[in-house]
């Protein structure tokens, strides 16, 4: 299961209607200087990845939570 944290929506209003938002997690490996990173975060019932160089103008790629599961299996061996 993906964690994250979370952060109330800013469309959330005070009558109700508490909407949330997930932040982007970055990758554990990001170092002050950049690099080769990631960040993954858990949105509308998908895992969704982007670059970290790129941040908001990075192409996202959403996965499965299942699918992702199978992949964090294949590169941790």
């Amino acid at each position: 299961m993906l964690t994250g944290e979370w952060k109330k929506s800013t469309r959330s209003g005070n009558t109700g209607g508490n909407c949330v938002e997930a932040r982007w997690k970055k990758s554990s490996r990001s170092g002050a200087n950049g690099g080769d990173c990631v960040e993954v975060r858990g949105h509308s019932g998908v895992v969704q990845v982007r670059d970290t160089k790129l941040g908001e103008g990075s192409p996202i790629l959403d996965a499965s939570p299942a699918d992702w599961r199978g992949f964090l299996t294949a590169v941790a061996k």
